[in-house]
């Protein structure tokens, strides 16, 4: 059965209106863009003034992080060596 050309053609027109609501308030960010984009990593942002001493600089986040990994894996380590001696 060939549908209707009239209505294929209004299914299309509706499907396209829909699509271009749902992609307005895109288009409209792209056009002006409400913040202001990108943010910098504190290493690499220029001296401002704005560094409060409450933050804590990235390196030694990380650093802290590999300090702890290592307490975990040594904390492993000895559970599964007590394990070992618990066969014989």
């Amino acid at each position: 059965m060939i549908p209707n050309p009239a209505t294929v053609i209004t299914l299309i027109f509706g499907v396209s209106v829909f699509i271009f609501i749902l992609l307005l308030p895109a288009l409209f960010e792209l056009k002006k863009p409400k913040d202001a984009g990108p943010r910098r990593i504190a290493d690499d942002a220029p001296a401002t003034g704005s560094w409060n001493e409450d933050m804590i600089p990235l390196a030694s986040i990380e650093e802290e992080k590999i300090r702890l990994d290592k307490a975990i894996v040594n904390k492993l380590a000895d559970a599964i060596s007590a394990l070992r001696n618990l066969e014989s």
